[in-house]
């Protein structure tokens, strides 16, 4: 996508480089950072990943109108769930633990599904696939994860875990059959194809269950996960945009014997500061406006609610646009996202082989 280092580093390989050692220590009190300081961390990298997405959708009229669930659809019945929680929050706090457990159910399949959406792409850009029988293998191994993660999400959140510690302890001893599957599968690819596995599909593939590992050791930790998470899916549409922006430019440039990108790579910087002011504004500024003003009208604690179900809303928006956007199969995707595979582009773009 960038170069392959980055992209190693990206999809998994710096999560790997810290985590890892991290986990060898033995300490189970794996976040590090205080709250004022996981705030930053996560308005810097977390919610880019969240903007990026909505870039993506809301980036013309064509593309909301194509996608009008994800883009119109969705939005407005999460907005009149988290007024209706907001509402009744004096009265009962079921809507606001239905949201946030809807989220984290959703997030399971979300962090799964994109790690299998990140082995097929570097599969590609390898020039390999994963045959019928490959992607059983994998895929299993990864649903064997999302059910782990499910069973995690109970046991961590129910005011008595050991209701499910047995189905907890089982996903977890579960969790080497998965590894067993998905490396079967990836072993087979490699005899099929008569090449070693694409390094970074099986990087995204090892990095899930180290950021797992990290779960179980530290709840908490999650924190981290989520940042490695966004770091891995970035790269994605910010390829996208490149590719677009550099398809724009050339033209643009029509008649010039060696068209440059000057337009593309300043399109990406203005695209990179965009992100980050908006994200700055979700994050910081709107929230605490927003709690003013619940306030003024319901109360201090629909106020306290508010910042919470905003970032559930954003995050179960997130997941079903990208479980919309991203459908490798799709011409158009795969149009946008490979198009420096398949055209020239001048920039310092590497595929990894």
């Amino acid at each position: 996508m960038i170069s392959p280092v980055v992209d190693w580093l990206a999809v998994g390989g710096l999560s790997m480089l810290v985590m890892v050692p991290l986990l060898l220590t033995g300490r189970t009190d794996l976040v590090l950072i205080g709250a004022g300081a996981q705030a930053w961390v996560a308005t810097a990298i977390n919610m880019p990943h969240f903007m990026a997405s909505y870039r993506l959708v809301y980036r013309s009229r064509e593309t909301i109108l194509a996608h009008k669930w994800a883009s119109l659809g969705v939005p407005l019945l999460l907005l009149a769930y988290l007024v209706a929680a907001i509402v009744m929050v004096d009265y009962t706090q079921v809507l606001g633990i239905g949201l946030v457990t809807i989220a984290s159910v959703y997030l399971a399949w979300h962090y799964t599904g994109q790690v299998w959406g990140m082995m097929a792409s570097f599969a590609y850009l390898d020039g390999t696939s994963f045959d019928a029988t490959e992607r059983r293998l994998v895929r299993t191994s990864l649903r064997i994860l999302l059910a782990w993660h499910l069973a995690w999400f109970l046991y961590t959140q129910l005011r008595d875990p050991s209701r499910v510690e047995l189905l907890y302890r089982l996903m977890s001893a579960a969790t080497v059959v998965a590894f067993a599957l998905g490396a079967i599968g990836i072993a087979r690819q490699a005899r099929r194809t008569g090449r070693r596995p694409p390094l970074l599909s099986v990087t995204a593939w090892l990095a899930i269950f180290v950021w797992y590992a990290v779960m179980a050791r530290d709840p908490k930790a999650i924190f981290w996960v989520q940042i490695a998470h966004s770091i891995q899916y970035l790269s994605f549409p910010v390829r996208v945009e490149f590719n677009r922006a550099a398809r724009a430019t050339r033209e643009g440039d029509v008649g010039a014997a060696h068209p440059t990108h000057a337009g593309a790579l300043r399109h990406m910087v203005l695209y990179g500061v965009l992100l980050l002011a908006v994200s700055v504004v979700v994050s910081q500024v709107v929230p605490n406006s927003l709690m003013g003003v619940i306030g003024n009208i319901f109360g201090e604690e629909p106020a306290r609610a508010a910042p919470i179900l905003i970032l559930m809303f954003i995050n179960i928006h997130h997941y079903f646009t990208d479980g919309v956007l991203w459908k490798i199969s799709n011409p158009e995707v795969r149009k946008d996202l490979f198009a420096h595979v398949h055209a020239p582009i001048h920039a310092p773009v590497h595929v990894p082989r």
